[in-house]
């Protein structure tokens, strides 16, 4: 009786191994990324962590002509990098669409080279593409955008094809969070919760 049941065991488990075996990267393959740069990278990670879908978000730089900068050389903007929010997502409980329009919405997209109380072109909103989809939705959101008559002002915000991304220092990653209430005071002393109202929320009223 023992050894009919250790050789039904056998027959079983060489059954299953003729099964093929999903690789790791073919169930990661519904992951997406998406570049965002839109003012203080403090602020951009916020919108983006509450959404259902979206894995992670990491802070950094991009955009820029020096190799491996630091907060210190792009807070100058020499570096030519601006602020970025990386965003890894499932596309298939959240779209790049969806994406889009979070970004629209927590962003002074008529603001040249600054955002709200932070100036310099390290804090200019600007899209950053990874392929044709991306790309066309970004330019077609912003099209709607400019037509939909929200704001009085020209929408300057940059659609460009995205360059190497450099992620910036440990104290900057989910900073929200770790100085939850500098950050708070940050926020509402920059301008941008009484903006956001005002736009999106009184406009609506």
């Amino acid at each position: 009786m023992k050894k009919l049941f250790i050789l039904l065991v056998i027959i079983f488990i060489s059954c299953g191994s003729n099964e093929e075996e999903i690789p790791a990267t073919q169930m990661e393959a519904k992951y997406k990324i998406a570049y965002f740069a839109g003012g203080c990278f403090w602020c951009m990670e916020p919108p983006f962590d509450e959404l259902e879908g979206v894995i992670s978000t990491i802070v950094g730089y991009m955009g820029g002509h020096v190799e491996n900068p630091t907060y210190e050389i792009v807070s100058t903007g020499k570096s030519g990098h601006t602020e970025v929010v990386q965003i890894t997502y499932d596309a298939s409980l959240i779209t790049y669409d969806e994406l889009i329009e979070v970004y629209w919405r927590n962003i002074d997209p008529t603001a040249l080279n600054y955002q709200f109380s932070d100036y310099g072109s390290q804090y200019r909103t600007e899209i950053f593409y990874l392929n044709e989809e991306q790309e066309s939705i970004a330019i077609r959101t912003k099209k709607e955008l400019e037509d939909s008559g929200k704001f009085y002002d020209p929408i300057v915000t940059a659609i460009s094809k995205a360059e190497e991304f450099y992620i910036a220092e440990d104290y900057h990653q989910d900073y929200y969070k770790k100085n939850n209430l500098r950050y708070g005071i940050y926020k509402k002393a920059s301008g941008r919760e009484s903006f956001f109202k005002e736009v999106w929320e009184e406009s609506n009223s």
